[in-house]
C-alpha cells in the first residue's frame, strides 16, 4: 500500500465541497479539487496544509469531465476518497424547462459520470493507502425523502442519488468487493444551495460529521444528525400530509 493517502473532491469550490477539502487537508490527506471556479480551487489549495490539486470541470461535459478526474487520478500519488459534492438547488414552481433540464444534467448525468468513473478507477487500481480498494462519497439531500412542489427536480435528482449509491453497495456485496460506498443525506446548511434555516448547520459542521462518517465507512449518514427523525417521519406521514405540508 501507499504511504500517502489522498481525496479527490468534485464540486470543492465553495459549501461544503470546500469544507471537506479543508478538513480532511488537517487530517493529512492530499487533495483533488474539481469544480469550475479555477481561481477559487487555487487560493483555497494555497491554504491548505497538505499538497492540492486543481482539475477546472464542468461535470455536465460529461465526457470531458471524466477524462478531466482521470487526469487528476493521473496526477495524485494515491486516491482513497472520491467525493461528489457538486450539485445545485432551484425552486421552479412554473416548470421552466431550463431549470429543469440544468438540475437533471448537474444532480443526475454529471454525478454519474464521476460516480462510474470513481468505481472503475477503484477497481482498477486497487493499491491505496487505507484497507478498503477506495472509498466512493456521495452528498445527496434530505429531500430525496419526498417530492416537494417547486423543487421536485432537485427532491427526484437526490433521490436517484441515493438510491444509485445503494445500488452500487449491492453490486459490491453481490460481487465481494471491497469499495465503500457512503450516502451522505444533508438538511440545511449554510451554503448557496440552502433553501431553508430550519436546523441549518454551518458548511464546517457538516465536513466534521461527514469527515466521521467516511473514517467509520458508515453506509449512510444524516447531517445533522437529528435529520434522521425527519426522514424517517418523510418515509412514514401519509400521502394526504405531505400534500398538505409540501
Amino acid at each position: 500500500m501507499t504511504e500517502s493517502r489522498g481525496a479527490i473532491i468534485v464540486g470543492a469550490s465553495s459549501g461544503i465541497g470546500e469544507a471537506l477539502a479543508r478538513r480532511l487537508s488537517d487530517d493529512g490527506y492530499e487533495i483533488g479539487m474539481a469544480a469550475r471556479r479555477t481561481e477559487r480551487m487555487r487560493q483555497i489549495g494555497s491554504e491548505l496544509p497538505t499538497k492540492a490539486y486543481v482539475a477546472t470541470m464542468d461535470i455536465t461535459a460529461t465526457e470531458d469531465a471524466r477524462r478531466g478526474f482521470y487526469e487528476l487520478t493521473n496526477a495524485m500519488s494515491s486516491v482513497d476518497i472520491v467525493i461528489i459534492s457538486a450539485g445545485v438547488a432551484s425552486v421552479n414552481h412554473d416548470l421552466e424547462w431550463e431549470e429543469e433540464r440544468r438540475t437533471i444534467d448537474v444532480n443526475v448525468r454529471g454525478f454519474t459520470a464521476i460516480a462510474t468513473a470513481a468505481m472503475d478507477y477503484f477497481e482498477h487500481n486497487p493499491d491505496h493507502a487505507s484497507e478498503t480498494d477506495g472509498h466512493l462519497v456521495g452528498i445527496s439531500s434530505v429531500a430525496a425523502h419526498v417530492g416537494t412542489g417547486g423543487t421536485q427536480a432537485y427532491s427526484a435528482s437526490k433521490a436517484f442519488v441515493s438510491t444509485y449509491l445503494e445500488g452500487l453497495r449491492n453490486r459490491e456485496a453481490n460481487e465481494d468487493g471491497t469499495i465503500a460506498i457512503t450516502t451522505i443525506e444533508p438538511g440545511f446548511v449554510d451554503t448557496d444551495l440552502s433553501l431553508g434555516g430550519f436546523w441549518e448547520c454551518s458548511p464546517e459542521t457538516a465536513a466534521n460529521q461527514i469527515a466521521r462518517a467516511i473514517y467509520k465507512e458508515r453506509s449512510h449518514a444524516y447531517v445533522t444528525r437529528r435529520w434522521r427523525l425527519v426522514a424517517s417521519f418523510l418515509d412514514h406521514a401519509p400521502n394526504w400530509l405531505l400534500r398538505r405540508l409540501f
